[in-house]
């Protein structure tokens, strides 16, 4: 029991460490590629908090398999360096009975990362894509420039000669009016002030001493010329505002737990039965047609013939119409069972990369975070691309979802399982002192170089 905790606790800190450290990472990526989106539109950090939680929900996805293998390696390349796998061989304890404890634990890990992949991140994933739309529609607060006329609001050109921006006064107004069309008004004013209403639904225009000039396209001899000393214009600011849309409609196939698109995938295998008993239906319809066509020479024999082969045309399209269908419903349940796919394979991914930490963190002897980050590199590397080039195969219908999904985690488990059995009979070392003579000296640290003396 002491040995089992032991082991675990020189898992937690490094597996807390590098969730921080990867969530960190993909959190800047993530802020650097929408930044454009979200600064000068004067959202309540409130907002911005939201959509961050809810982004968190993909990353947690793919951090957690990785810092189980980053932890791995370095809990067993921590205990290699201290020779404390050397004595707890000589003990009698083999390594595979000191992997039980981190490969437990790895499947506990994995069961959680399955309930949050059909439960939480689901509707993280559609309140993020929502929360992301109503941000896009949403329009930076109006900024008049003196001099220059602004069509910001739609349907008015708005030009202020002067701008008085702690007020929000404005001198020499001019104001063209296109909201009520074939009219045309255009609103002069000496001053104003303008502002939104509380519910920042609308925009108002607070004028002064001023004139009305109406004129209609339509009527060319009609023309109409209003003064006043007060008037006000309520534009609308629907564009200027932030409203979050309410959960529902339609969702896609990452905004879905697997119970939903199995039944999904149900109806749409009932629906791809009735295509397929329609398509066997138009094949033997064409064959039975073909069959009983024989061309002769007499004038009615031809108009016969002439006939038959009007209706194998309209036959063959109906035909063709059929098989279109029948190959896009495939490749639409090709397309949900990658994502149902997807749910449990990449909780299966913390086993795998155990077995593989494991034996390689006792290989290197080097326990610290620059050797497992770059052993860990290389396995993300290889998985993420057997992951997706797998996901593109399947979904092109040149694989089928299984195979292109796990075959990740049967490549990889297996490699792990064989470098478990060599380094558990055996002492097998990996020596990266080569790597050595390529970095250039100056980029060598003191203690390397009084290593070496």
């Amino acid at each position: 029991m002491i040995l089992i905790k032991y082991i675990l606790r020189n898992h937690i800190l490094p597996f807390l460490f590098a969730c921080l450290v990867l969530i960190s990472v993909f959190l800047l990526q993530f802020l650097m590629k929408f930044a454009d989106k979200l600064i000068g539109k004067g959202l309540d950090t409130l907002i911005i908090i939201k959509l961050i939680v809810y982004n968190l929900a993909w990353m947690v996805v793919l951090v957690v398999p990785m810092a189980v293998l980053v932890a791995t390696l370095m809990a067993f390349g921590n205990m290699s360096q201290n020779n404390e796998i050397a004595i707890m061989k000589a003990s009698g304890i083999s390594l595979y009975r000191m992997i039980v404890p981190p490969l437990i634990s790895s499947i506990i890990i994995a069961i959680f990362l399955i309930y949050f992949n059909n439960r939480i991140y689901p509707d993280a994933n559609h309140a993020a894509r929502l929360l992301m739309e109503d941000i896009t529609r949403k329009k930076p607060t109006l900024s008049l420039v003196p001099g220059v006329f602004s069509q910001e609001v739609s349907n008015y050109a708005i030009l202020a000669r002067d701008v008085i921006q702690e007020t929000n006064e404005i001198k020499d107004v001019t104001i063209y009016d296109y909201s009520s069309p074939p009219k045309v008004n255009i609103v002069t004013a000496k001053e104003g002030k303008i502002y939104f209403i509380p519910s920042q639904k609308k925009l108002i225009m607070d004028l002064k001493i001023g004139e009305i000039h109406e004129s209609d396209t339509y009527r060319q001899n009609v023309y109409r010329r209003l003064r006043f000393t007060h008037h006000k214009i309520a534009m609308p600011a629907d564009q200027f505002t932030f409203e979050q849309s309410t959960p529902g409609g339609p969702r896609g196939d990452r905004e879905m737990g697997a119970h939903t698109m199995l039944a999904i995938v149900d109806s749409i295998n009932k629906v791809q039965n009735l295509y397929q008993k329609e398509f066997n239906d138009k094949l033997a319809q064409i064959s039975g047609e073909k069959n009983h066509y024989q061309p002769l020479d007499t004038t009615k024999n031809i108009y016969i013939s002439f006939k038959v082969e009007q209706r194998l045309r309209i036959i063959e399209n109906n035909f063709s119409d059929v098989l279109n269908r029948i190959e896009f419903n495939r490749k639409e349940i090709n397309r949900y069972m990658v994502e149902v796919h997807k749910k449990y394979a990449l909780p299966f991914a913390c086993i795998v990369f155990v077995l593989i930490g494991a034996p390689l963190g006792t290989m290197t002897r080097k326990g610290g975070i620059g050797m497992a980050s770059g052993i860990s590199l290389v396995f993300f590397v290889i998985y993420w691309a057997f992951l997706i080039g797998g996901e593109k195969l399947a979904d092109r219908d040149l694989l089928s979802p299984f195979v292109g999904i796990w075959s990740a985690n049967i490549v990889l488990g297996l490699l792990g399982v064989l470098l478990l059995i060599k380094t558990a009979k055996e002492k097998v070392t990996l020596n990266f002192d080569f790597a050595k003579k390529i970095i250039p000296k100056s980029w060598k640290s003191s203690d390397d170089e009084n290593e070496n003396n």
